[in-house]
């Protein structure tokens, strides 16, 4: 037997990231919840005042493949498989066809890759990269899933001659962070905006006059409340099980355009700086 689908519920979790036309779909099932169950999607477009595939899109965010799943659990919302929702927000269920996996997969990527140009703030860009480029120490945080990005920022930064620093280690993260002063950088990673040991970190760095940046999903959180920039890769937050686990290919994304920037910020610097790089390693390449 499977969990009860609450429809209400799921529209609450992601109404704030949702766009102003989904939200007029969302306010109409709000405000007709009853109704709905019998509505054709052209005849809810209609009433929302908005296009067809507005409805699909705001169904999909709820996390069905279409409006006849959503349609289907308005009439049957204790029956499985609609009841099954471990990945709240991503589109997957457990009826699906696997050959479908890998063309599923890259839509989703490219759908939180659009999300990522919508929110990204191109003078908070800037800012980040200018900040990267002239830093003394360049300290990076993240727990988790965000070790990800956090990681491949660290790495591409190493490449370039910058000097950065990445523990895993949440209480050397911390020793880390206590060391900084006003002429470096701390780099802090959160899909929610809300780890602890993140949004301490990079709290501690910015008391210690380390400017802050944040690559985040969410405004008004702890981690974005700390920083002197936030970089964000999406609108508001789902759970854990679902988008969030899947947010390093946004957050990898960001961490490629900070490369990009920092190396056109000086570009003879920064492929002078590579090609050492390059050839500091290149008795590392297997021959056979």
């Amino acid at each position: 037997m499977g969990i009860p689908v609450d429809i209400r519920q799921r529209i609450g979790n992601i109404y704030a990231s949702l766009r102003p036309a989904e939200r007029m779909v969302a306010t109409y099932i709000r405000d007709h919840y009853d109704d709905v169950a019998s509505m054709t999607v052209a005849e809810l477009a209609d009433s929302a005042g908005v296009s067809q595939p507005t409805v699909i899109r705001f169904a999909r965010k709820l996390g069905f493949t279409g409006y006849r799943d959503l349609r289907y659990t308005f009439n049957h919302p204790t029956e499985s498989p609609q009841s099954f929702d471990p990945l709240d927000g991503f589109d997957l269920h457990p009826w699906d066809n696997i050959d479908e996996i890998p063309t599923r997969a890259v839509a989703g990527a490219k759908s939180m890759l659009d999300d990522l140009l919508e929110s990204l703030s191109t003078k908070d860009f800037r800012r980040a990269v200018d900040l990267l480029g002239h830093a003394r120490v360049i300290d990076i945080y993240s727990v988790e899933n965000s070790v990800v990005p956090a990681n491949d920022l660290n790495i591409k930064l190493g490449y370039l001659g910058l000097q950065c620093r990445m523990n895993t280690d949440a209480y050397m993260q911390r020793i880390s962070a206590g060391h900084l002063t006003d002429q470096d950088v701390a780099v802090a990673f959160s899909y929610s905006g809300s780890s602890d040991d993140t949004v301490r970190a990079l709290r501690l760095a910015r008391n210690q006059g380390a400017k802050t940046i944040a690559i985040t999903n969410s405004n008004g959180t702890p981690l974005a409340n700390w920083a002197d920039v936030c970089l964000y890769a999406g609108h508001g937050e789902r759970t854990i099980y679902g988008n969030a686990i899947f947010s390093r290919v946004s957050h990898v994304a960001i961490v490629d355009m900070l490369y990009m920037g920092v190396i056109l910020s000086d570009y003879t610097r920064y492929s002078a700086a590579l090609d050492d790089s390059g050839r500091y390693i290149r008795d590392r390449v297997f021959h056979g």
